[in-house]
Parts: structure tokens; sequence; C-alpha cells
């Protein structure tokens, strides 16, 4: 197998569910007791997400490409960032790297595409939902994206920050989840993605009338996928 570098930590709480995820797709693949091979960096997230509303934006690129490279050096032969909003600063990682680097709207959008759907809802941070960094990639696979309206998007966006990076899951903040997805299903998305890594702790498919698609699951599983080859 090949190993795999992992940027985490933003938080701690979905990293843990990537090394879980992971490790899990390789067992279940390759049996017996078969693990994925993985190198680890993992953040302060509370200096990244001063970074992220300061508008520091260039610090961060090369914080994050510094640790890309130093995991390329200790062996790692591809680079997956565990976060969806951080990857507004993926084509700077790229242009350092002489590995891959796992995509984690690219893997998305294929799963997506792989299933017929076109018109799709996005729920992330406010960063991911406003800017088009993020919704720019999943048009390049053909998708159209549907995001919610401002005041859904600072709910969403708040309790992401506010609760899931903390490890809170609370009944309140579901139903709200479940309202702005109820609200985007119908505006006429097909299904939903999961645009942060944090939302598979407090949505999970029952929660919606359309599909769900969790980005954390379908990045850390393209990942294992990668490490086996």
């Amino acid at each position: 197998m090949q190993t795999i570098g992992l940027i985490g930590g933003m938080s701690w709480e979905s990293t843990a569910l990537y090394y879980k995820l992971i490790n899990e797709r390789v067992r279940d693949r390759m049996g017996q007791l078969h693990s994925a091979p993985l190198l680890m960096y993992s953040y302060d997230f509370q200096e990244i997400k001063d970074m992220q509303y300061a508008g520091r934006w260039g610090e961060a690129a090369a914080s994050l490409t510094d640790v890309a490279l130093r995991l390329e050096c200790a062996g790692a032969r591809a680079i997956v960032l565990c976060t969806n909003t951080m990857h507004k600063l993926a084509s700077d990682i790229i242009s350092k790297l002489t590995v891959p680097f796992i995509h984690i709207g690219d893997a998305t959008a294929q799963r997506i595409r792989a299933r017929g759907y076109r018109r799709v809802g996005l729920l992330g941070t406010k960063f991911t939902m406003e800017e088009d960094f993020y919704v720019d990639r999943l048009r390049a696979h053909g998708l159209d994206v549907l995001i919610p309206p401002a005041d859904a998007q600072a709910d969403v966006n708040r309790i992401i920050y506010e609760e899931l990076c903390l490890g809170i899951v609370a009944v309140g903040s579901r139903d709200r989840y479940n309202e702005v997805m109820a609200a985007l299903v119908a505006q006429g998305a097909e299904c939903i993605i999961l645009g942060c890594t944090e939302i598979t702790m407090l949505i999970g498919p029952a929660d919606t009338s359309v599909e769900t698609f969790d980005t954390t699951a379908i990045h850390a599983e393209t990942a294992a996928d990668f490490a086996i080859g």
C-alpha cells in the first residue's frame, strides 16, 4: 500500500473520523489485520480559525503548503486535506507538490454524478457556501449548485463552529439543519452535500427526503482506495 499524508485538526473531531473511516475501508477491502499506512499533521484549529476570520489567507496558505511538503518529504505518496473550507487554498498547495492531492470537491462531485444527480444543495461553512472556490469546483463537473439564503447560512455556519467543532450535537440544531435542507429540496435540489467535515456528526440519511453525500466519508474512502492502489 501507499502512504497517505493527512493534514488534519480542522477540527480534530472530524479528523478522528477520517482516521477511522480510512482504516475501516482498508480492512473491508483487504481483510485480515490490514490497516492504512498514514502520516498525519494535526493543527491547533483555533489558529486556523483566527486566520480565516481575519482574512489572513496568504499566511494560512503558506502554513498548509509547508505541512504538505513536510508530509511529502516524510514519505506520503498523496496528500489529503481533511477539511472542506481550507480547500480554498488547494491550488496553492498543489502548485508545490510532486505527489497527488486528493481533492474533496472532485471526489464528491464524481460520486454525485455516478448516482445520476445534477442539481445539488450545499451546506458548509460560510466560506464554502458564499465563495466560488468550492461551488466552481462542483460546477466544473456539470453540477448545478443551490445554497441557502443568508440567514440560513449564518445558522449553519454558527452550528459548525460553536457546536460541532466542540463535539456538541444538539437536537435543536439538527432540526434547524432539517429546515434548511427541506427548503433546498423545495427549490429543486435532488440531493444534499454535507460540505463540512463535521456535519456528518449531526446529519444522517434519515434527516432529509433526498440522498445526502457525506464529504468526510467520500474523501476518506477515496484516500483509502488510493492507498490500496
